[in-house]
């Protein structure tokens, strides 16, 4: 390509302007030219050239700007258990699976902390009382006595827990003792 200027000699600098400026009517305008100039019309013009290497070496940043930028999106590994990335995370709102949460920890913590002021939930399961929440409490844990009476064959012991047991849920009781038997009929 020729230079633009002279019309001479080859072209071997490229200039992009950019222009600014505002329409009769009041609205921003915006202009691009592109001229391509031999080194002597740009050195006349009082154009400097950047040599080949300097645009190169800024091109070469400018990737490299643009490449770790993508790899810190991605650089968190996914979940191990369901696969999920921060990325697939962030783009559907909702977490694959209950590990993800410890997996992404770090940065999911900031945003409940933003959403709930919280990061940790610590409510109660809605219309139970105290005394409810205890006898809940009791019973599950009479149960793992039962439980493990019975694999000890502790059976007295056993017997023992299930009357209590018994007591604590009046329906519970009734549905699981055997049927009455030698009632002659």
């Amino acid at each position: 390509m020729l230079c633009e200027h002279c019309t001479k000699n080859q072209a071997s600098v490229r200039i992009t302007e950019i222009a600014q400026g505002m329409s009769p009517e009041g609205q921003k305008t915006q202009s691009v030219s592109l001229k391509h100039l031999c080194a002597k019309c740009a050195q006349q013009l009082d154009i400097e050239a950047l040599p080949p290497t300097v645009s190169k070496n800024v091109a070469h940043i400018m990737s490299m700007l643009e490449q770790a930028g993508r790899k810190r999106v991605s650089s968190e590994p996914p979940c191990p258990r369901c696969g999920m990335t921060l990325a697939e995370f962030r783009s559907k709102g909702r977490l694959g699976c209950a590990h993800d949460y410890e997996h992404f920890a770090r940065q999911i913590e900031p945003l409940l902390r933003r959403m709930h002021n919280a990061s940790t939930h610590v409510g109660r399961l809605p219309g139970l009382d105290e005394a409810e929440l205890q006898r809940r409490a009791r019973s599950s844990e009479l149960r793992a006595q039962l439980e493990a009476a019975v694999r000890d064959e502790a059976y007295e012991t056993a017997a023992r827990l299930r009357d209590e047991l018994a007591r604590m849920e009046p329906g519970a009781g009734q549905a699981s003792s055997p049927p009455a038997t030698g009632s002659g009929a």
